[in-house]
């Protein structure tokens, strides 16, 4: 019997064929004059900015995930928990894991709270199908997860995962979105399809969206809408302020 995870990416070839880095504060000398109401305002403030941006709740990725009011031209469905198990399957080789996890749209460390979304464009002429998902951790956690990815597509060439191939990794040119990003792409050989997958990866503050797309039609035209991401982006800033 297929595990979730390997449920889940059947599902996805399936759905495809068919269709603030932490600021730096600086530490007041000790001893002296007592510190000033306002002196003590702005240790809090440095403080909080060394800790960076908390997680959101799932309440609010729930808000802060894009919707068809916010991208025109996309039917946008709502990923089940069965498209997105929480288990963590092992990749091999383990340098890999970072891009196996992706799929699953999974990081280590754990999210707080998950929200996912499939887009697929209303032209019919446009085969690519695209999953999106946004990732709630506090933002050291996210920024391990991003650093996490960059190693992952400097050092891995392929990999097998849930009883799936993967091969061809390679680092792309990531957008110039939120605070940082990485893009990458990778072939898949599931269920003996060979399926070309194009992954971006943002990182807003605490939260990171993580994208990928499929065509299974014209594996040559795979990428990640820039429009999708550009609006996904957009709605998960202003929501997080």
């Amino acid at each position: 019997m297929k595990s979730a995870a390997q449920r889940a990416l059947v599902a996805a070839s399936v759905v495809a064929a068919l269709g603030l880095t932490a600021a730096c504060g600086g530490s007041g000398g000790e001893g002296g004059a007592k510190a000033s109401p306002k002196e003590t305002s702005q240790g809090k403030e440095s403080a909080a900015a060394e800790a960076g941006a908390k997680a959101l709740t799932a309440a609010q990725l729930e808000k802060a995930v894009v919707a068809g009011a916010d991208l025109k031209g996309y039917k946008i469905e709502k990923m089940s928990a069965a498209d997105m198990p929480s288990e963590i399957v092992p990749a091999d080789p383990a340098e890999c894991q970072p891009l196996a996890d992706m799929f699953m749209f999974t990081t280590q460390p754990k999210s707080q709270a998950r929200t996912g979304r499939t887009l697929t464009h209303v032209n019919e002429l446009d085969a690519t199908v695209t999953s999106l998902a946004l990732l709630a951790h506090e933002q050291a956690d996210a920024e391990k997860v991003m650093a996490g990815l960059r190693t992952a597509t400097e050092k891995c060439t392929g990999y097998e995962h849930a009883d799936y191939k993967y091969s061809g990794v390679q680092a792309l040119d990531a957008p110039d979105a939120g605070d940082e990003a990485v893009s990458y792409k990778v072939t898949g050989d599931i269920d003996g399809d060979t399926v070309p997958m194009a992954f971006t990866v943002v990182r807003s503050g605490s939260t990171v969206a993580a994208f990928y797309a499929m065509n299974m039609l014209d594996g040559k035209k795979t990428e990640v809408p820039a429009e999708v991401v550009e609006a996904q982006v957009a709605k998960l800033e202003k929501v997080s302020g």
